[in-house]
C-alpha cells in the first residue's frame, strides 16, 4: 500500500535543466579498479586449490571477520537471509516462539522468522534513527505472553546500530535473546563495541551493494557462544556433523571459497572505506546546510540523518527525509542522478504478510518514514564534485 505525504501536492515537475554530469547511486567499477590485482590473485589461488566449498579460504575469512567484529565465532553461509535464519535456528527458535522486530526493514528480516516457523511480532521505530524502538518493544511485551516471546531482533538500519543500551536493559528485565540484523552494518559500533558482538547472535549480508561486499550472495553469522557456533555449522550443511550422518534437518547454506577469498581481501580495506563514507556524510550535511535546505521537519525542508553520539555510523546509506519525495526522485532521475527508496512499503503492509494481522495506521512512525525517506549516492569512491551536483539538483528542485 503506497501512502501519499500531505505535502506531496506542493511539488510538481518543472523543466529539467541539462545536468552537467550523471551521478550513479553506486559504482562498483571504481572499487574494483583499486584492488583488481589482489582480487584476481585471490580468485586464482582458489582455482589452483580446487577447493570450492567450505575450503581453507572460508575458514580463513571466518576467523578474520570474527576478529574484526571482536567475537570468537563466525560462520560463513550462502546469504544474509540465510544468516538470519541460521541465527534463530541455532538458538532453537521455532514453532510456538515469537520474535519481535521492526516493520521498517528489508523483507528478509520478517521472512526469516517465518522460515523458522516462529511468529513475527512487530514494533514501531524511533523516527530519529529509523531503528527499532525499545520502548515500542516493551509495549509489545506487555500485550503478549512473555514466555512466548523468545527473542528481539533489532536491525542496524542504514549502518547505524540500534540503541543497544536500551535493548540490553530489555534483555535483563525479560530474559530474552538479542539477535542483531546487522546486514547493513559491518564495522559499525555502539559504545565502541562492534556490530556482531553486541547480541547473542548476529547476521551479516555481503550482497554486492553492502559496505563489505562479495561478487554475489554471501553471509555470516557471528556469536560469542560456542554452542550457537557449533549448531549453526551443523545446520548449514544439511544437519551433518559427520558426512552422510544427519543429526537433524538443516539446510544447504555453505559459503563458497571464491566469495570468502574476495571478502577477505576487501575486509583489509573496510576501515578506510567506512571512514570515507563518514566523510562523505559529513560533506553532504555541510552542503545541504550551505544550500539552506535543512529543517527539523519535512513541513519546512529536508531532514538530515541523525547519528546517535554513542553510535559509530558506517553510512551504508545516506538517507534524508524529503518533502515531495516521489516528485524529487523523479526530478533526480531525469537529471541522471541516482537515488533509492529504502523502503517504500513497510512490512506490515506487504500483501504477502497480510496474515500477520496488521493494518495501515498500526505503526505510524514506520509509515511516515516510508513516504519521506530517500537514499542518495553513497560509496567510498564518490567524488566531492558529484556530491555537489546532487545537492545542487535538489536545491534546484525545491527552488
Amino acid at each position: 500500500m503506497t501512502q501519499r505525504h500531505p505535502t506531496e501536492q506542493r511539488y510538481t515537475m518543472t523543466d529539467v535543466p541539462e545536468n552537467s554530469q550523471p551521478v550513479q547511486m553506486l559504482d562498483f567499477a571504481r572499487q574494483f579498479a583499486g584492488i583488481r590485482k589482489e582480487i584476481l590473485e585471490a580468485i586464482e589461488n582458489v582455482c589452483d586449490s580446487q577447493r570450492f566449498i567450505l575450503g581453507p579460504q572460508v575458514e580463513s575469512f571466518e576467523k578474520a571477520a570474527a576478529r574484526a567484529c571482536g567475537v570468537p565465532h563466525g560462520v560463513g553461509c550462502a546469504s544474509g537471509t540465510d544468516a538470519l535464519w541460521l541465527a534463530m535456528a541455532a538458538a532453537n527458535i521455532g514453532p510456538g516462539d515469537a520474535v519481535i522486530t521492526t516493520p521498517f526493514s528489508f523483507f528478509a528480516t520478517v521472512s526469516a522468522i517465518l522460515r523458522c516457523g516462529a511468529q513475527p511480532l512487530l514494533a514501531d521505530i524511533d523516527p530519529a534513527t529509523f531503528n527499532l524502538s525499545a520502548d515500542a518493544v516493551e509495549g509489545v511485551l506487555r500485550t503478549h505472553t512473555r514466555s512466548k516471546v523468545k527473542a528481539v531482533m533489532p536491525v542496524h538500519l542504514y549502518g547505524q546500530c540500534a540503541d543497544w543500551d536500551a535493548f540490553t536493559a530489555l534483555k535483563q528485565r525479560h530474559g530474552l535473546l538479542l539477535i542483531e540484523d546487522a546486514a547493513q552494518a559491518f564495522g559499525a559500533t555502539w559504545d565502541g563495541i562492534y556490530a556482531g558482538a553486541l547480541g547473542d547472535l548476529a547476521a551479516f549480508s555481503f550482497y554486492p551493494t553492502k559496505n563489505l561486499s562479495a561478487f554475489g550472495d554471501a553471509g555470516l553469522l557471528t556469536t560469542p557462544l560456542a554452542e550457537f557456533d557449533d549448531h549453526a555449522r551443523v545446520l548449514r550443511a544439511h544437519g551433518m556433523r559427520q558426512r552422510y550422518y544427519h543429526e537433524e534437518v538443516g539446510w544447504n547454506s555453505r559459503l563458497d571459497s571464491l566469495q570468502a577469498a574476495i571478502l577477505e581481501v576487501k575486509l583489509r580495506y573496510l576501515p578506510e572505506w567506512n571512514q570515507q563514507r563518514r566523510d562523505h556524510a559529513a560533506r553532504y550535511d555541510e552542503l545541504f546546510r550551505v544550500a539552506g535546505l535543512v529543517a527539523s521537519s519535512t513541513a519546512e525542508g529536508i531532514v538530515l540523518p541523525i547519528t546517535d553520539p554513542r553510535a559509530g555510523h558506517v553510512f551504508h546509506q545516506y538517507v534524508i527525509r524529503a518533502p515531495g519525495r516521489d516528485a524529487l526522485r523523479q526530478y533526480l532521475t531525469e537529471r541522471k542522478i541516482g537515488s533509492e527508496i529504502y523502503y517504500p512499503v513497510p512490512l506490515h503492509l506487504q500483501t504477502s504478510l497480510a496474515s500477520l494481522g496488521y493494518k495501515a495506521g498500526d505503526f505510524p512512525a514506520s509509515e511516515a518514514a516510508a513516504v519521506e525517506v530517500l537514499a542518495l549516492p553513497m560509496y567510498p569512491e564518490l567524488r566531492d564534485d558529484e556530491q555537489q551536483t546532487v545537492v545542487d539538483a535538489i536545491a534546484s528542485f525545491y527552488k
